[in-house]
Order: C-alpha cells, then structure tokens, then sequence
C-alpha cells in the first residue's frame, strides 16, 4: 500500500516537472495583445491588430478607422480599394498596390490593404499620419498611442509624457530663427495660428517624454517678447519692428509651465542679423543705432564681443528678460567669435588690449568676461534661474593639448569659436554645459562615447552639471552612425553610465516631432522604461 502510494507520488511530481519547463517557454514566448489608445482613450477592435513581419507596419481592421478615429470610410469591392476622408484629407489604398493616393499624389506604402479572413485590414501608422495624429509605438506595453494636435497629456498618468515623474532633464531646442522650428511662415501676423501651433508643438514633445524646452527667443538681435531694448523679430510678422498683436513669451512659458514643463530662454548673444543688408531693419536695431559696434563676417552682422559696451548691451537685453519673465533658465548657444572667413576687430584689438595678449587670448578673454558678467547679474537678480550655454562639442583636440579629447576634429570651442569653456566651468560662472555632441559612436574623428568620457570628467567635482545635446537632426543622413534610430537610444544608454550627465537637450523640436527613421517611439519607449 505504502509503494503504490510513493508510485502515485512519484508520477505526479514527474508530470508536474514536466509541466514546468513548457510554462516557462510560454510565458517567455507570449505577448499581450496589441492595444490601440486614442488622446488616451482606448480604441476598440473587435479583431486584434497584428503585425506584418519584416515591414513592421501594424494592421488593424477598417472599423477602427472609422469608428475608432471618427473618419468616413467606404469599401469598394470590385477593385478591392479602400477610401478614407477626415478633415480635408483623402486617401485610398487598393489591396496589392504598393502605393496609395494621398490627396491626389501618388505615395508610397510598406503595405497596403489586406483581407484576412473576410475582414479588411489596413496600416494604422500610414493612415492615422495622414489624418494629422501622431503614432506612437510602446514596445514594452505593445500599445499604439494615437495623439491629435489638440491633445494634452494627463501628467498623472504614467506614460504620458513622463516629464514629470523624470528626475533628469529632457530638453528640445526650438528654433526661430528663418522660421526654422516656430512660428511657421504661413502664420505670420496670425495669433491663433502661432499659439495653436506652439501649444500642439508642446503636446507631442511632451508626449515623447520632454520635460523641458529651450526656445530661441533673440535669433538675431531681435525679440520674441516686447522689449524696450531691441525690435520685435520679423519671425513673427515677416517685418522687423512690428508688434505681433501679442506677448509669445509670456505665452509660451504659461503653456510650458502650464504642462509642468521647463522654459529655457534661449539667446544667440552676439548675432545682429543673418544678412549684411540694413534696409530692413528696424530703427531700434543695434546696427543701426551702434553701427560702429558691428563687424561683417560670412556676409552676417556680428555684435562685436571685443568691445566693452557692446557686451554690456547683449547682458541687459538678456537681464530684460530675466527680471520681466518667470523663466527657468537662461541659455546660450555657441555663436561667440565666427568660426570662418575674416572678423576685422583690430580697432577694439587695439584699443582694448592693455595687457598685451595675442589675439587669440585676448578674444577668450572677452567672452570670458561676458559669461562671468552675465552669470553674475543672473545669479543676483534671480538665484534660482540657471544659467548654462550649448559649446561645441570638442573644447580641444588631444593632439593640440595633451588634457583635451582624443579627437581629431576641424574646429574647436576652444580655438575656433574663443570660447574657454574649461575657465567658465571651473569657476562656476555657468550652473550646466551643454555640449553639441553631435557625432556617432563610430565617427572616429570626434566620438560619441569618447566625448562624453571627457566632458564628464571635466565637471566631475565642481557641482556644474552636464547636458548632452544629441543631433536628432543627422538621424537619417549618410554621415557614420546615422542609419538608424537605434544610435540616439544607445547615446542615452551610455549617458546612464555616467553619473554627471544630469539629462539630455536635442537639437531639434522638428526634427524629434517629424519621427525620423522611428525615432519617436524608440525614445518614447525608453523614457517610459
């Protein structure tokens, strides 16, 4: 009695054993099915979405378009072509046809419509892009948010955005300047056209996972605000001078703050003007007002950084801004001394050289006294503003100074652009650096992972914090490492290593919005990790 009972025992642990193995290969096999969400809201599919191997284009049934995303659809059977308008957009897709027909044109489809099992499949990214929503793909909770324009993300639900709950800072640039990022051209003189395009700008930033945004408010010795110093921008209205109708500052730091988002003004300091031309430019204008504090240089008008009053000017029209405006920081980008062509400042050199410096050492020495100045003026007035500035990514090569970078990089912030970052970081005139480390992890000339070595070493100890600035706009170009999206999600993970990289700022908005080679679901995946 007693072996039959150990015999019994025996077989059920055996089979149980058995068993485990074939549970652990499912549970390591099997995914959740794909989910499908709306501004936040879930989308229902009374077929599960599935993927298409190898393309990666995710298929989901006619019914989500329509009642899901509210589009009219019609289903024409005889040429097995599916029609799809919302909002002023018109597309149709024919089963076996490698294009479709947006708005008239002719474009082309990883895949087109597919009929499985008597239902009508179709590619959602395509067509909610097309429709003006934008697609974003979780990996982890193999989940596709779809995001319209006038959407906000809930800040109390994780996932959206993540700004919030982030402890290191995620930047974007926004660029003004020739209407590169915001406003666009087509919204010159229109209120309601810029703020809704700042504020849908802002949406999808932040649901990518921004937490902070650096707006270029002076592009080019001009304002994005009222200023009793400097004329309105032209970026505006398409003329310099003219009153836009508005503040956008005090706009866009409202919807940044609004959204729990940091709002950096960010000021090209010694810029007057993309071009040589004065006709155009306003009264207030420093040429015109200081035309002897401007050098031509790359057919530009430069602020001369050599003379005393000048640099003066450029520290109050940044000091308007700090005492009329509840920013979060005050941010500089690595426009100082022209890095090519001729700059003629052998007046000021003459006259302000007292200690008989070269060129070369005297010019640092006048940045440097601007960035000591202005961080000083900053501080007092306002201590809980941050004050840091964007260098390029290479202060020195190795080969020209043994404590530089092992790069081999054409110019440097040091030699090329008169900029003594080491000085400024070391004295704590700056509370952050941001440098362009704009290159990948096999550029060998200037490395990802060998920049970001040595700039963390160089601010290992001195309480100034690091931000890497990542070129999102080179994603898809034929320069090394740019072939896919993949290498801006291991910059971040090699930044993880590093203690003293406190975040990272990526030039710029557009380019992250515009989703070059799938960037923004593999970012938004990894920030929601």
């Amino acid at each position: 009695m007693r072996f039959w009972k150990f015999q019994r025992w025996m077989v059920l642990a055996l089979v149980l054993i058995l068993m485990l193995p074939v549970a652990n290969v499912q549970a390591k096999s099997s995914k959740p099915p794909i989910t499908i969400t709306l501004d936040g809201n879930p989308v229902a599919s009374d077929v599960v979405p599935y993927i298409i191997p190898k393309v990666y284009v995710t298929m989901v049934p006619l019914g989500v378009i329509s009642e899901g995303l509210g589009a009219n659809v019609n289903w024409e059977q005889t040429t097995k072509t599916v029609t799809i308008n919302q909002n002023g957009s018109s597309m149709s897709l024919t089963n076996g046809k490698k294009t479709a027909q947006v708005n008239g044109a002719d474009v082309a489809l990883d895949a087109s419509v597919q009929i499985k099992n008597g239902r009508i499949m179709v590619p959602l990214r395509f067509i909610g892009e097309n429709l003006g929503l934008q697609v974003l793909w979780n990996q982890t909770a193999q989940n596709i948010a779809l995001i319209s324009g006038a959407y906000i993300p809930d800040p109390a639900v994780p996932g959206n955005g993540g700004g919030q709950q982030a402890t290191d800072l995620r930047g974007a640039w926004i660029s003004t300047v020739t209407n590169l990022d915001w406003p666009t051209a087509k919204s010159y003189g229109k209120i309601d056209q810029q703020k809704q395009e700042f504020t849908a700008m802002l949406d999808k930033l932040q649901a990518i996972g921004i937490n902070a945004v650096f707006v270029q408010v002076r592009p080019a010795g001009d304002a994005l605000y009222p200023s009793d110093l400097v004329p309105w921008s032209k970026y505006l209205t398409g003329t310099q001078g003219t009153d836009p109708g508005y503040d956008p500052l005090g706009f866009m730091i409202e919807e940044a703050h609004k959204r729990g988002m940091q709002f950096h003004a960010w000021f090209n300091p010694f810029r007057a003007s993309m071009d040589s031309a004065t006709s155009k430019l306003a009264a207030n204008h420093v040429a015109i007002q200081h035309p002897d504090w401007i050098v031509k240089s790359n057919n530009q008008l430069i602020i001369d950084p050599g003379l005393p009053e000048a640099r003066q000017h450029v520290i109050d029209v940044i000091m308007e801004v700090v005492n009329k405006y509840d920013i979060d920081g005050v941010h500089l980008d690595d426009y100082f001394y022209p890095t090519s062509g001729t700059f003629n400042d052998d007046a000021a050199f003459a006259a302000y050289n007292t200690a008989g410096l070269s060129k070369a050492d005297w010019r640092r020495g006048n940045i440097n006294d601007f960035v000591e100045r202005l961080g000083q003026s900053i501080h007092a007035a306002k201590p809980a503003v941050s004050f840091g500035i964007s260098p390029f990514g290479v202060w020195r090569n190795k080969a020209k100074d043994s404590t530089g970078s092992d790069t081999n990089a054409g110019i440097t912030a040091y030699d090329s652009y008169y900029a003594d970052v080491r000085t400024w970081i070391q004295n704590r005139w700056i509370d952050y650096v941001a440098p362009q480390i704009y290159w990948s992890m096999s550029f060998k000339n200037a490395q990802y992972d060998k920049l970001v070595d040595w700039w963390s070493h160089e601010v290992a100890g001195t309480g100034v914090d690091l931000y890497v600035g990542h070129a999102a706009y080179k994603l898809g170009t034929s320069e090394a490492g740019w072939q896919s999206a993949q290498e801006i999600i291991n910059q971040l993970k090699y930044n993880a290593q590093h203690d003293e990289v406190k975040g990272s700022i990526f030039f710029r908005a557009a380019n992250l919005i515009n989703n070059p080679l799938g960037l923004v679901p593999a970012l938004t995946a990894f920030y929601q990790q």
